[in-house]
């Protein structure tokens, strides 16, 4: 639990930062970002089983 808000703080400080320079967003869109989130899981989710299904 620690480590999520620690991640949602820093996140914010850089959002926060980014919008005090005037600078635009290091993040893709909303869905876009989540969706790219979800394919890393599910593929090392799909590694980690093929790995077993071949050891």
């Amino acid at each position: 639990m620690k480590e999520i808000l620690l991640s949602l703080l820093a996140g914010v400080i850089i959002g926060l930062v980014f919008k005090s320079l005037k600078l635009p967003l290091p993040a893709p869109p909303v869905l876009a970002g989540i969706m790219g989130i979800v394919g890393i899981f599910l593929g090392g989710l799909i590694f980690t089983q093929v790995v077993k299904l071949f050891s």
